[in-house]
């Protein structure tokens, strides 16, 4: 841990009921070793207006009120489904109870909030390295500098792509596949603050609160991540490599986004309503199936539309496809997963030297659901290293009798939940990238986590400095493993934006250490080579051989 003092974090609020996400927050940085919360900055202002009457209420709100309705509809309908609820009020004065607490009176424009000198003096009194806006409007004036790194400030939104709001709304509405959200510095400027963290998330197709609410249970963590470098780093070098990343100018050409009108809106929702109908109507009339696709090579295949596919049974599905040769062979192991079941085990297909490939035949199964087969060869010794998801751990399994009879040996990161974990040795350590869910809500599309040890199975796995490396849904999640050419690395990765297993992202390595981690994407593969493969998300290569898994829609029994 950094010798450097706890970041002192001061919190500008409307009152003591917040939303859950926000709460969730508060909850990580009372408990946190690099920071504390030493001040809230409470909302005071005298927002009393005469009470209007029902007839004035309804005028004020005709414009927008099939907005008004449809957020109600769909916040209804969101209820439903169960789901942790980021918007859920919730009360913070015991969370925050001891923190000294100063009432502030600011003067309003119509759109902006700016503190008297007397109000931003007693707020510099407390000595706040940061001041965090979580509630108030627009801030203007001289509290932007009443903290030694300034107001901090989330934006729902990515600032090159969508300026306003509602947040989460347009970005539906619009069939944006991410939506963007970032942590910023404040400036007089509204749009032109110092990004601390940016990130994206797939955008719901079909719900602005679902898609709002995921996007608000991983924000929450933003904040502590930015305060976490902060201490780590130190003022002088953190802001150093801030304004490194601030480098270059932020152009946006697209409107200012407001809250739709009426007219606005009633084209678009009809739309939205269409696109759910044919959404329903497919489901009954087909099912999506993964397959495999293949194709040899003296190097890793790029044209797919050469490829040959293995075509599973109608009542299973093949993907995430890894390859072993040996003795001549290639050995694919996939997720086979069986729809009568409800979940998958691991075969195995083999191709022999001429591209020919033989059935599946099951190698490895457990009482829960296996995929991702990752693997890995010390030596003459062979491992499987499955994801299993919703189970903590990476189980690694080695073989017995190749590649038929496999044995437990040990479980990696028991403390954490892993998905489609990957394993690369560089420069004498043992790396381990995976995707995780940081919290609730949160899913494990968006965020990729990297390790390092001396050991493949090394029970001390030791979390990267940059933690999460990648942030972003177009090209976290891994997918598969990552290879060799011409004597650099490239990761293959998912690119979940649209829907999961959309398509393929392939990133050379450009810096891998302890505390750096670069990339740069070489190719975006989307499934448009032909017209009945609507995704592809694993990407396999070894020793001449390159394997995908592409999803392809097939009729239902019923509809044929």
């Amino acid at each position: 841990m950094s010798e450097n003092p706890r970041i002192r974090v001061g919190l500008l609020l409307d009152g003591f009921i917040v939303p859950a996400w926000t709460r969730a927050m508060l909850e990580i940085l009372a408990g946190a070793d690099f920071a504390e919360i030493a001040l809230v900055v409470l909302n005071a202002a005298d927002d009393s207006r005469p009470a209007r009457g029902r007839l004035s209420r309804m005028r004020r709100a005709w414009p927008s009120l099939l907005y008004v309705l449809y957020g109600k509809l769909d916040r209804r309908r969101f209820a439903k489904r169960g789901r942790p609820d980021a918007l859920a009020p919730t009360d913070v004065r015991e969370l925050l109870a001891g923190v000294p607490v100063v009432e502030v009176r600011p003067r309003r424009t119509e759109f902006s909030d700016y503190f008297t000198p007397e109000d931003v003096e007693a707020i510099r009194a407390h000595e706040p390295d940061v001041l965090v806006r979580l509630g108030f409007r627009i801030l203007r004036g001289e509290i932007l500098t009443a903290a030694r790194y300034g107001v901090w400030s989330f934006h729902h939104g990515d600032s090159r792509m969508n300026r306003g709001g509602p947040p989460g709304f347009w970005e539906v509405f619009e069939q944006h596949p991410a939506t963007g959200s970032i942590l910023q510095v404040l400036s007089e400027d509204l749009d032109a603050g110092q990004v601390l963290y940016r990130s994206w998330s797939g955008t719901d197709p079909l719900s602005v609160h679902q898609n709002l609410n995921n996007v608000l249970w991983k924000s929450l963590h933003f904040l502590p991540r930015a305060l976490r470098r902060l201490h780590r780093l130190g003022g002088e070098a953190f802001q150093a490599a801030v304004a490194e990343e601030n480098r270059a100018p932020a152009f946006y050409s697209r409107p200012l986004y407001r809250q739709p009108t009426n007219r606005q809106l009633a084209g678009p929702l009809v739309r939205l309503a269409g696109r759910g109908l044919r959404r329903k109507v497919a489901s009954r009339l087909k099912f999506d199936q993964w397959g495999l696709m293949y194709r040899l090579g003296d190097g890793p295949a790029t044209s797919f539309w050469r490829f040959r596919p293995i075509t599973p049974p109608r009542d299973r599905f093949w993907a995430d496809p890894h390859v072993i040769r040996r003795d001549g062979k290639w050995f694919v192991f996939v997720e086979e997963f069986v729809y009568r079941t409800g979940k998958a085990h691991v075969s195995v297909i083999t191709i022999d030297e001429r591209g020919n490939p033989g059935p599946a035949r099951k190698v490895l199964e457990r009482p829960h659901h296996l995929s991702y087969p990752l693997t890995l060869e010390l030596g003459d010794e062979c491992f499987l290293l499955p994801e299993s998801p919703g189970r903590r751990g990476v189980e690694v399994f080695r073989a017995v009798e190749f590649p038929d009879r496999w044995e437990h040996h040990t479980t990696l990161l028991p403390e954490l939940a892993p998905a489609d974990a990957t394993l690369l040795k560089h420069e004498g350590r043992w790396w381990l990238f995976t995707n995780l869910a940081a919290g609730k809500g949160c899913t494990t599309w968006d965020e990729l986590f990297l390790f390092c040890a001396d050991d493949p199975f090394s029970r001390d796995w030791a979390p990267h400095a940059r933690n999460p490396i990648v942030s972003d849904v177009r090209r976290a999640r891994p997918a598969g493993k990552i290879f060799t050419h011409n004597g650099r690395l490239y990761r293959p990765a998912q690119d979940c934006s649209r829907d999961y297993g959309y398509a393929l992202r392939i990133h050379e390595i450009l810096e891998l250490s302890t505390t750096e981690y670069a990339e740069r994407e070489i190719a975006h593969v989307e499934p448009s080579w032909d017209p009945a493969v609507r995704g592809v998300h694993h990407f396999s290569y070894e020793g001449g051989l390159t394997v995908i898994d592409v999803k392809r829609s097939r009729a239902t029994v019923w509809a044929r």
